[in-house]
């Protein structure tokens, strides 16, 4: 796999273009406080080979070098993205590294965005809030609105309460982009008019700048998970397209 690698690609993103992934965590294996039935990089139990951190020199010194290689290569990329396998704000030295990351995009490639996949769930940390604030993309997670949906889905390894990650988000006040994952499966349908319209709620509530909604492109952990066509997804989120939101569907 290439997150393997501290810093792997470009691959191309549905959602950011040339993306070149950061991983903050174990190169073979997961730490994160989900475990989504969804998840690309398997369940966290297949993941417990690995548990060494990169150390913020060793990201700085990974992706100064790949910026570099990019750089007399002509190489382009639209996005740093803070991904891979896990949550990246778990990461005892995230805020360092997010300050070495912007550091070194405007050295290398000022019109990149510096983009961080993130499930929302460290946002009660402030200096987590502070490090997001400071880059272009804060990309947050958001898949149900009952906190209940959010067990069955995400599957958290704490008490996860959505009112909670709701009020956390309201500190960005709405310069954030939201991520939403909708699939049917054994039990559940992000579908229902019932879930939808509870959704649309909080979207109404954090006024996002922008909203991801999209589902299953990858092999999943969890069987019997059924894909929602692009086709599907758009006319499921047209109140809020014709509200005046900014919704893309994958």
């Amino acid at each position: 796999m290439m997150r393997e690698e501290t810093v792997f690609g470009p691959i191309r993103s549905r959602r950011l273009g040339a993306s070149l992934g950061i991983n903050l965590l174990p190169r073979k294996g997961k730490i994160c406080n989900f475990d989504c039935i969804y998840c690309e990089c398997g369940l966290n139990k297949d993941g417990k080979g690995d548990s060494v951190l990169p150390t913020a020199m060793q990201v700085r010194r990974a992706l100064e070098d790949k910026l570099a290689e990019l750089m007399l290569d002509g190489g382009h990329i639209d996005s740093i993205t803070f991904s891979g396998a896990g949550e990246p704000t778990l990461h005892p030295e995230f805020a360092k590294i997010v300050d070495d990351v912007v550091l070194l995009r405007d050295a290398y490639f000022p019109d990149a965005k510096v983009s961080v996949l993130s499930n929302g769930t460290r946002l009660g940390d402030k200096t987590v809030v502070a490090a997001l604030k400071k880059v272009d993309n804060p990309i947050l997670k958001l898949d149900a609105a009952a906190s209940e949906d959010v067990a069955l889905i995400n599957r958290p390894a704490f008490p996860y309460d959505v009112n909670e990650v709701l009020e956390n988000m309201r500190a960005f006040d709405g310069n954030f982009i939201l991520q939403s994952m909708f699939l049917k499966g054994p039990g559940y349908d992000s579908t229902t008019p019932e879930r939808v319209a509870a959704w649309m709620d909080l979207v109404r509530e954090l006024q996002p700048r922008a909203i991801q909604c999209y589902s299953l492109d990858r092999p999943a952990p969890e069987e019997g998970l059924e894909k929602i066509s692009v086709e599907q997804l758009k006319k499921l989120v047209r109140p809020l397209v014709e509200e005046g939101f900014k919704v893309d569907c994958y």
